[in-house]
C-alpha cells in the first residue's frame, strides 16, 4: 500500500526540489523523473514497513494512518538526496525513525484496531542431545 503520492511530496517540497532531485542524469529533461522518484518512495515505504511490520500486520488496512505520511515524506525526501544532504533534511529523516521505532516499541500509536497487532517476531533455539538410535544402529531392523 502506497503511504504518499508525487502530489503530496509537490505539495510539502514544491515542484522545484522533485525536479532538481530526481532530474540529476544527462540528458536532463527539466521535469521529474518518475522512476527516481518512485525508487525513493519504495525505499522509504520498504523503511516503514520494517519498522511497522514488527507491530502490525501488513499490509496496513487503508486510508494511510495519518501519522506515517509525514514520516514517509521526510524519509522519502532524504532518500532523494545523494549526497551533501541539508542539515534540516537530515534532521527530519531522523526525527522520522525515531517515531517509527517509537510506533514499533508501542509509544506511540498509529490508530489501528489493536486486532491488528501481531507478537514480535523472536528466534527460538533449541539444543539437545547426539541421537541414541542412528540410521547406521536401525538399519539392521
Amino acid at each position: 500500500m502506497p503511504y504518499i503520492s508525487r502530489p503530496l511530496l509537490e505539495e510539502r517540497y514544491g515542484l522545484d526540489e522533485l525536479i532538481q532531485r530526481t532530474d540529476k542524469f544527462a540528458p536532463y529533461t527539466g521535469a521529474v523523473v518518475d522512476a527516481v522518484l518512485d525508487r525513493a518512495i519504495a525505499d522509504a515505504e520498504g523503511e516503514i514497513d520494517g519498522y511497522v511490520g514488527s507491530r502490525y500486520s501488513l499490509p496496513l488496512p487503508e486510508p494511510v494512518p495519518p501519522v506515517l505520511v509525514p514520516i514517509a515524506c521526510d524519509i522519502t525526501r532524504y532518500r532523494l538526496y545523494d549526497d551533501a544532504v541539508p542539515e534540516v533534511v537530515r534532521q527530519r529523516y531522523e526525527d522520522a525513525i525515531a517515531r517509527l521505532k517509537d510506533i514499533a516499541a508501542g509509544r506511540l500509536s498509529l490508530g489501528i484496531d489493536p486486532t491488528s497487532v501481531t507478537p514480535a517476531a523472536g528466534t527460538v533455539k533449541v539444543r539437545s542431545r547426539d541421537r541414541v538410535f542412528s540410521d547406521e544402529l536401525l538399519g539392521d531392523y
